[in-house]
């Protein structure tokens, strides 16, 4: 498998905890997930493939560690990594801007050269609307740990499949 790491943010721990379980399923050890508000140039420059994932707070918004991330990333040459997103948020609250956290990362590294996996059908979700919706599909793995709390792990379990071709 790819060298691959993991990035998340998060504020009440649940992206952390999504982060940690897709690790887990992927078989990457707990050192190579980090708190985006650790990541560096070096750090990202160092493994083949990025996972990716952050909530959604506000009316749509990135959450807040992000925001410094984000620009390292933009700042690197990201052509020939592959990148995955996932997405924590609330569907029933927040039924407008459902995961757009995880659009708006796409959005800002669309152009930088990486390769995205992991889009996953949205015909299984409930909300109004996503920018993290394109044909159909989520950009990554959407997670509703609120609402359909149920559904998390067969979620992740199916998405981890998946990605594992891709990462070979």
């Amino acid at each position: 498998m790819k060298k691959t790491g993991v990035f998340y943010g998060s504020t009440t721990g649940t992206t952390e905890s999504v982060a940690r379980m897709i690790a887990n399923k992927l078989g990457i050890s707990s050192g190579d997930v980090y708190d985006v508000s650790k990541l560096t140039a070096d750090v990202a420059g160092s493994y083949e493939a990025l996972i990716l994932g952050t909530s959604t707070w506000g009316d749509g918004e990135l959450q807040d560690d992000w925001y410094d991330g984000i620009k390292v990333l933009k700042g690197m040459d990201l052509s020939g990594k592959t990148v995955a997103l996932f997405g924590c948020g609330d569907s029933e609250s927040y039924a407008d801007t459902f995961c757009d956290g995880m659009g708006i990362l796409f959005n800002d590294l669309k152009d930088s050269g990486c390769r995205f996996i992991g889009a996953v059908l949205d015909a299984d979700y409930t909300y109004y609307s996503s920018a993290a919706v394109t044909d159909g599909c989520f950009v990554g793995l959407a997670i509703d740990d609120i609402n359909e709390s149920d559904k998390t792990e067969e979620r992740i379990t199916a998405w981890t499949e998946t990605l594992k071709a891709e990462l070979a």
